[in-house]
């Protein structure tokens, strides 16, 4: 019995969580700024992408790096 715990115990322990980012409250107005600028070298749907991963908490450079992948400029 005591082996069937371990091997469990192990399995359990090589599934990691990702850490869900907390929710946060918009965009400020730095980033509005920021974006601003940004938009006048990028498309408008890899500037719709990065606006809405912002209003769901994601930096700034994580958005632009995930719109770059999935979009392009």
């Amino acid at each position: 019995m005591d082996m069937e715990y371990k091997k469990a115990a192990r399995k359990g322990a090589a599934k990691k969580m990702a850490k869900a980012k907390p929710k946060g409250k918009g965009i400020s107005d730095e980033q509005k700024a920021k974006l601003r600028e940004h938009s006048k070298h990028h498309s408008k749907k890899h500037m719709a992408m990065m606006n809405n991963m912002m209003r769901e908490g994601s930096s700034f450079e994580e958005a632009h790096k995930a719109a770059m992948k999935e979009v392009g400029k």
